[in-house]
């Protein structure tokens, strides 16, 4: 028998008012992230706001709830929001700490939003500044395609090469790290589901010990394992992105249109790796 999906009024779940909110958050669940950037764009955003944890229901039905409560705007944080999320029509979506935003699927139809990455750039420049010229890339398409795709462009513009590799599955991933050996002098983790995950991770680094080359990353908790630089985004603007965003789509006046990529990062180096691989690490980005 196939499941029912059941559709409960925001009123009766006392997530809204009879009089619907401007902007109906969408979020995955309850973690410190999420509660970080949603802090970020309350901040920012002054128009009315209400919210729904999707993981504090068994099923919910955004798109109706949508049609019935009448949001002029949809935040949805987390992919597991974005995807409950992308098949409203009528009202623009803003996608917030969703991997699935400037990885694969990216913008499209009634849905935009705020990638989880700086842009590609960002991570080449640091790549540059310690002297790799030979950029070794792990990844599944179908998980972080559209990201490379704008990274592999901007390669060929700053005259690095990258050197990718493909998986479909986690194990894959050794394999591929065998084939770099020799051909690559850094490694650019991306937050990449397939590629990075608790059975390979000691890979990467195994890698980067035995053939002296660098990893740069995109979380600071990677560099007590092995790496040597991460850039890390700064939740709370991404959240306040988000919400020049929202207020620009929504035609609020002094709301200009947001980058869609991460603007405010952070960077962290491991001073001890550095040493090892003989690196000069750059200085922090302004």
């Amino acid at each position: 028998m196939r499941a029912r999906r059941f559709v409960i009024p925001l009123v009766l779940m006392g997530a809204l008012p009879a009089r619907a909110a401007d902007v109906l958050i969408v979020q995955s669940g309850r973690s410190a992230a999420y509660e970080q950037s949603l802090g970020g764009f309350k901040t920012a955003y002054k128009g009315s706001t209400q919210t729904i944890v999707l993981s504090d229901y068994g099923d919910v039905d955004v798109v109706r709830i949508v049609k019935e409560e009448q949001p002029r705007l949809v935040l949805a944080i987390g992919d597991a929001a974005l995807a409950a999320s992308r098949k409203v029509a009528h009202v623009p979506v803003v996608g917030l700490l969703a991997l699935s935003m400037n990885l694969s699927k990216g913008p499209s139809g009634s849905v935009s939003g705020i990638g989880v990455l700086p842009a590609p750039e960002r991570y080449l420049e640091l790549c540059r500044k310690l002297g790799a010229k030979r950029v070794g890339v792990i990844h599944d398409p179908a998980r972080t395609g559209h990201y490379l795709q704008r990274a592999r462009q901007a390669a060929k513009h700053m005259g690095i090469e990258l050197v990718v590799r493909e998986v479909r599955n986690p194990p894959e991933t050794l394999d591929r790290l065998e084939q770099m050996k020799g051909a690559v002098d850094a490694l650019w983790m991306l937050p990449d589901t397939t590629a990075v995950t608790t059975e390979t991770l000691e890979g990467w680094f195994l890698f980067s010990l035995r053939q002296k080359v660098p990893i740069v990353t995109f979380s600071e908790q990677y560099l007590a394992k092995g790496a040597a630089i991460s850039l890390d985004v700064d939740r709370v603007d991404l959240g306040r992105q988000a919400a020049e965003l929202a207020g620009s789509l929504l035609g609020i006046q002094g709301y200009r249109p947001a980058e869609l990529d991460a603007r405010t990062v952070q960077l962290h180096t491991n001073g001890t790796v550095a040493r090892n691989l003989g690196l000069d690490l750059p200085a922090a980005p302004k």
